[in-house]
């Protein structure tokens, strides 16, 4: 299998008033085309930044990264906001589901910055994924919490990415939802062949991917 990611000797440091903090130092690493993998850490390990850079959301102050052989640290913020709606489906711990919206309208918001036609059927689609087939009118308020994660789910999805970036995707829900939310994105890994990144700090969960890597003091210390 080829890398899709490969991130070579990157650092991220912030200026903090007159102080620098260095978030990340020397971070080297590879992701191959479909594994499941996990990025551990306490926090303030440097993870979340390491997730932040992975996902086009934040650049690197040195060293570079290559997604599908492409190096997108040096790309200006509209081309890795490109990026992002292409290749990459978001899932986080807080949903970020509008609160008045119902399912089918939130699964189709990244379809409208793509500009896709067909927004209603895939949305559609991506619901039924997800096993909310019959929940498509429902707002999050009239949705328990491991449903609005589907939705989240079907959401990140829809524009066919080639990875799904999760950011402690159990974190908001019970022990029973958090097996299901699991259980779907071992799925996607297994039968669609999607690369999935979780963040976490749940032994857990990191257990159940196929590589864990974890982060202290912005460096790789283990995988």
């Amino acid at each position: 299998m080829s890398n899709v990611i490969e991130i070579k000797d990157i650092t991220k440091t912030y200026q903090m008033g007159d102080v620098q903090v260095a978030a990340l130092n020397g971070v080297s690493l590879e992701i191959q085309q479909g594994e499941m993998v996990a990025i551990t850490g306490p926090s303030g390990s440097g993870k979340s930044t390491l997730m932040n850079i992975i996902g086009c959301l934040d650049t690197p102050t040195s060293g570079a990264y290559f997604l599908d052989g492409v190096d997108v640290s040096k790309m200006s913020d509209d081309e890795q906001a490109g990026i992002r709606n292409r290749k990459i489906g978001f899932v986080f711990q807080q949903f970020n589901l509008l609160p008045r919206t119902p399912a089918l309208d939130q699964v189709e918001l990244p379809m409208v910055y793509a500009g896709v036609t067909d927004r209603q059927t895939r949305a559609r689609v991506a619901l039924q994924a997800v096993g909310l087939g019959d929940r498509v009118h429902h707002r999050p308020n009239e949705l328990s919490g491991g449903q609005q994660q589907r939705v989240a789910i079907a959401r990140a999805l829809v524009n066919n990415p080639s990875i799904i970036l999760a950011d402690e995707p159990t974190g908001n829900l019970d022990s029973k939802s958090g097996v299901e939310i699991m259980n779907i994105f071992k799925s996607l890994n297994r039968e669609q062949g999607l690369t999935v990144i979780l963040v976490t700090h749940d032994p857990g969960v990191a257990a159940q991917a196929q590589r864990a890597i974890r982060v202290r003091d912005g460096q790789i210390v283990a995988e």
